[in-house]
């Protein structure tokens, strides 16, 4: 019953182009998490303890004598500088390092799953290759940003699949009964809505035991957003059941003997479904945003594993913003992400919604 209003979504999305762009930028940030470990050349807890701050690698692809060459990098080397008293990184010309495509590395399982070696490119033994530079502890920011975006990226999605079934059966239950259910269930989904979300996520962050392990905390992270997330989303879709419960085929339904849950299931909830993916599309940037605030401040994902708001702590110096700037890149990375969802969610919306304008 949806495939002719999928068609018309279909080619009003490819009309758009701001909303192309959203959905390009998504596919590539989520294929790239997907198969990060193949992409990365490195694990997320590599590390060269000497090379703390490293700045981003050189590749050249020309000679000294200005000749077409294989891409190449050198190693850095740090010293102190007396005169200011910092650390200065200069490359070390004396041997080049090629850079190398499938190329073997460090084991890992693709998808979690089939055992590999290979990694999209490398360098020879005994040479590093940071695009991105290097953090505080010489782990290659490049390798972590991937990585990290698993964790970013995925937990919107995963709180949405536990707070969006609550919220649309808790609504449709409600407004489909009507009377003192519907004021008894909006009542409690009403306390619920006047917590702070925030700092409530603080608090509860705050008092996860410090032995988790970080798959635990995120677990436990997801759960928590999911629970502050399902009561407005109900709040909605209660007020559509109200009117939809009203419909000539809900009345049919009833005339035939089928029970309220399956007339809730069957028949209402999925005439909310514009909504729904309106909602969802809308939703996911503001998960992405709580975890990134919350491993920002320490209480989500915790070191060593990454993820865009714990990397992005780094940055929060005064002298990194200056003088690395490369520690930058997981916000701008997260202002991507959210941007894009937002252009897509904007664009869906006004093509469901018939009572907005079009763009």
């Amino acid at each position: 019953m949806f495939n002719k209003a999928d068609n018309t979504l279909i080619k009003k999305l490819k009309k758009d182009k701001l909303a192309l762009l959203g959905i390009f930028v998504l596919s590539f940030l989520y294929l790239t998490i997907l198969f990060a470990s193949f992409i990365a050349p490195y694990s997320s807890t590599f590390a060269v303890r000497n090379l703390s701050y490293a700045p981003p690698s050189k590749v050249f692809t020309v000679t000294s004598d200005y000749k077409l060459s294989r891409p190449y990098t050198y190693n850095y080397i740090r010293e102190f500088n007396p005169e200011s008293y910092s650390v200065d990184y200069k490359l070390d010309r004396s041997k080049k390092y090629y850079v190398r495509f499938f190329t073997k590395g460090e084991p890992y399982k693709i998808l979690g799953i089939i055992p590999s070696d290979r990694h999209l490119f490398g360098v020879e033994n005994g040479g590093n290759i940071f695009l991105l530079g290097t953090d505080i502890k010489g782990r290659d920011n490049f390798s972590r940003l991937l990585f990290g975006g698993q964790i970013s990226l995925t937990i919107g999605f995963l709180a949405l699949f536990i707070s969006f079934p609550i919220g649309m059966l808790y609504g449709g239950i409600s407004g489909y009964f009507g009377g003192k259910i519907d004021s008894l269930m909006m009542r409690f989904a009403e306390a619920i809505m006047s917590i702070p979300s925030f700092y409530l996520l603080i608090i509860l962050a705050a008092v996860l035991p410090a032995g988790m392990s970080s798959i635990q905390r995120f677990s436990m992270i997801t759960a928590i957003l999911a629970f502050i997330g399902w009561a407005g989303f109900a709040r909605v879709i209660r007020g559509m059941v109200l009117s939809i419960k009203e419909q000539e085929f809900v009345e049919a339904s009833r005339s035939i003997g089928a029970g309220s849950l399956r007339i809730i299931t069957k028949h209402i909830l999925p005439q909310t479904l514009s909504y729904v993916i309106v909602a969802i599309t809308l939703s996911v940037p503001g998960y992405i945003l709580a975890e990134s605030g919350l491993s920002f401040l320490g209480l989500g994902i915790q070191q060593p594993d990454a993820s865009w708001g714990n990397m992005l702590k780094e940055a929060q110096e005064y002298v990194n913003i200056l003088y690395r700037p490369w520690l930058l890149t997981p916000g701008l990375l997260i202002f991507i992400a959210v941007l894009s969802f937002n252009l897509v969610g904007d664009t869906i919306r006004d093509i469901l919604d018939p009572k907005s304008n079009t763009r």
